[in-house]
């Protein structure tokens, strides 16, 4: 599938999906299904990519860099709700993290998003594209994310980033990230000694993308 030429073609591409379970999708593009996820976890998300011609690249970039958009799938229940929190990126804990929101990897990342549902808890072939929201923070989300973004970020620049947990941030959390305990990173401490830990990620909450996604576009 070709890139999007520009954002009303992407969201046009979205729109032509709704209704169709994710199987569907896959036979057209020649892709085997998956049993289950809990081997092929970013199985429905690079599915979607591909249907709808994203480009991708670096993590530093957006699914869509010539459109600045960004693409999120994201799994709801039979009332559009969010089931889970939304991974944004890595939390980098090594010293690299970006001096302001505005140059951060988080204001980036959300800048312009297109939301895509996936309603349906069974075998990942019969679960179902809802309809897409394109959506853009409004000076009132973006100052809860910069706040949340400050804060998080102000913990992890002393090296305290051992003391983050879910309870922190109202709209925006950081968590560990990794496909099992054992995989670890090198970061720095509040002494700045070199360290390993599980490595960390920005992710949205639930109750955010449910804000979100309950002002259709």
């Amino acid at each position: 599938m070709r890139p999007p030429t520009d954002r009303d073609e992407l969201v046009s591409r979205a729109r032509d999906l709704a209704g169709r379970p994710l199987s569907e999708l896959a036979t057209g593009l020649g892709l085997p299904v998956p049993v289950d996820l809990r081997r092929d976890k970013g199985w429905i998300g690079q599915l979607v990519e591909r249907a709808l011609g994203a480009t991708g690249g670096p993590r530093e970039l957006c699914d869509f860099p010539h459109l600045g958009v960004e693409l999120k799938t994201i799994p709801v229940d039979g009332g559009g709700r969010p089931r889970e929190s939304t991974w944004v990126c890595v939390a980098p804990l090594d010293g690299s993290l970006a001096r302001s929101w505005d140059r951060s990897r988080v204001c980036r990342k959300l800048a312009r998003v297109l939301w895509v549902p996936i309603r349906g808890e069974g075998p990942p072939g019969e679960r179902v594209v809802d309809r897409p929201r394109l959506w853009r923070p409004t000076a009132a989300q973006e100052a809860r994310l910069r706040a949340d973004w400050e804060a998080l970020a102000e913990l992890i620049e002393l090296g305290e980033w051992w003391q983050l947990t879910a309870r922190h941030g109202q709209v925006l959390q950081v968590r560990p990230k990794a496909a099992s305990s054992r995989e670890l990173v090198w970061v720095l401490d509040e002494e700045a000694s070199w360290v390993r830990t599980n490595p960390r990620g920005f992710y949205l909450r639930r109750s955010f993308t449910a804000e979100v996604l309950a002002t259709r576009g």
